[in-house]
């Protein structure tokens, strides 16, 4: 009933607009194949979640209508309908029936709406409603291995959000200090796929969840070579009934509180709700980072950045006491858009601290003569009471630690957060009608901070991509990829990807 509703009211939009809008519309058709579990690590992350199986042929139908931004009121909208047929993975469950362990085929729907959304302006605020792509504030989605708290690595979710339109001078500053900031509520529609992947023996599965994500930046001057950015993002999952399993069986049954006051408190988080772990320390699974970046703009118009990404769980984590914990990066970006490199990326991703292995409260344990407090096991994008840090199985924060989908034995919790990586990539234009785009990583896993492993997972992959625009056809573009795996941490993938896309706009007057 709500799709139908939003449905209507993009209709609506889109016939009151016709007058004076364009329509961009754009049509591709995909196919990958390979051998191995999944599609390599290179083809399958960082891609709103739209590729993940070793064989694959699907077709693309999107429509768009931009917002103006030279006006002071401007609205616009999009929808993108994904399809086609894939091949299956095995995952493990359990049945209590015949007490023993089978298998069973899953794959994503051979039919979904992967955006419908409406949008408008107003001076410098935006509001956006329904399904739209989004991907990191800060980073560059293309090249990056993906921000720690909101990459591009998951399906977009339904819901509202708001914030600044563009950076806004900060009054009495001068121009000299800038913010940017949103907010969002969303509403996680993966219950299905959760239940279709869990194994029902022992761990837990919460389903129906909310998903809070806000941020906030501070720019100083840029419109100086040298700006410097530095701010918080801040995401929560809350909400939603968990069903703890024991040899099969559900031993706890909890509905979570999703009331007006639980929503508030996704902003400032605090204690509450009706789940036990909840009403003592903060509802909901918060996660977020302390990020930072600098900026040089070179007088040929080419830019390089530096940055650094400092990953939190709770308190400890926010006051930076996790070490030397997060993502360093470093990006070139070249003012020539025919040069041989047009972008590169270099980064390094180091979670080995966490806060440290032990946790101790002196509330956990009541009449304790230890009143000394030490808060650290932070086991990034993992919670006692919520599932990993995920969304349709793939991380929504970077796709590095590996995502839930990776779990053929139906465990819902990410199982490598404790890892460090090293990564690269580079794009630029080999002629007029030729791109091209490499990446590589090599990434070592010692498990998690309370599931740590002796014999380290570890994972090589690498990706080349050539796209090519048919200067004759407008809008007809050719893209190839080819990427591999190899190491026991996203397995042993090889594959290659194929694609035809056309775009083109009505003018609707």
């Amino acid at each position: 009933m709500k799709l139908r509703i939003l449905v209507m009211m993009l209709c609506v939009v889109a016939l009151q607009a016709h007058a004076q809008y364009k329509l961009d519309y754009e049509l591709e058709v995909s196919n990958n194949f390979g051998a191995g579990d999944f599609a390599p690590y290179f083809i399958n992350s960082n891609t709103h979640g739209v590729i993940s199986q070793t064989n694959a042929s699907l077709a693309k139908i999107k429509l768009k209508s931009e917002m103006d931004n030279s006006k002071r009121f401007s609205f616009g909208y999009g929808a993108t309908l994904w399809g086609g047929v894939m091949t299956k993975t095995a995952y493990s469950r359990y049945n209590l029936e015949t007490n023993e362990r089978e298998l069973h085929k899953e794959a994503p729907s051979s039919l979904w709406i992967q955006q419908l959304y409406g949008e408008l302006k107003y001076r410098s605020v935006f509001l956006v409603v329904g399904l739209k792509e989004r991907g990191s504030n800060m980073l560059n989605d293309r090249l990056s291995s993906g921000d720690m708290t909101y990459s591009a690595n998951s399906r977009p979710m339904p819901g509202v959000r708001a914030g600044f339109f563009t950076p806004q001078d900060i009054p009495f500053t001068n121009g000299w200090v800038q913010i940017s900031g949103e907010i969002g509520y969303y509403k996680q529609t993966d219950a299905k796929w959760l239940e279709n992947h869990y194994a029902y023996y022992n761990s837990f599965i919460t389903k129906d969840l909310w998903f809070n994500y806000k941020y906030c930046y501070f720019h100083l001057k840029p419109s100086n070579p040298f700006s410097l950015t530095l701010g918080m993002q801040a995401a929560a999952q809350f909400g939603g009934e968990l069903n703890r399993y024991e040899n099969g069986k559900v031993w706890q049954n909890v509905k979570m509180t999703t009331d007006l006051s639980t929503f508030v408190r996704m902003l400032i988080p605090g204690a509450g709700g009706n789940n036990i772990g909840d009403q003592a320390y903060v509802e909901g699974s918060h996660i977020g980072s302390w990020d930072i970046m600098g900026r040089y703009r070179f007088s040929n118009g080419s830019v390089l950045k530096a940055y650094y990404q400092s990953p939190w769980e709770d308190g400890s984590g926010i006051g930076m006491m996790n070490g030397f914990d997060g993502l360093y990066g470093i990006e070139y970006k070249s003012a020539d858009k025919n040069s041989y490199v047009t972008g590169a990326v270099v980064e390094y991703l180091d979670l080995m601290n966490q806060g440290g292995p032990l946790h101790w409260d002196p509330v956990d344990m009541v009449g304790t003569p230890i009143v000394s407090e030490s808060t650290g096991s932070d086991n990034y994008y993992n919670n006692y009471t919520y599932n990993g840090y995920q969304y349709y199985g793939r991380t929504i924060g970077s796709p590095v630690l590996r995502s839930p989908i990776y779990n053929t034995d139906g465990y819902l919790s990410l199982t490598d957060t404790r890892l460090r990586s090293f990564h690269v990539a580079v794009e630029g234009r080999i002629t007029e009608d030729l791109s091209y785009r490499a990446k590589f990583a090599r990434t070592k896993s010692w498990g998690t901070i309370f599931v740590p492993i002796s014999v380290p997972r570890t994972s090589t992959s690498a990706m080349v991509e050539c796209v090519y625009d048919w200067r004759n056809v407008p809008g007809l573009k050719l893209k190839g990829q080819v990427g591999l795996d190899r190491g026991s941490l996203y397995g042993n993938n090889f594959g290659m990807l194929f694609s035809v896309s056309y775009r083109g706009m009505f003018n609707l007057k």
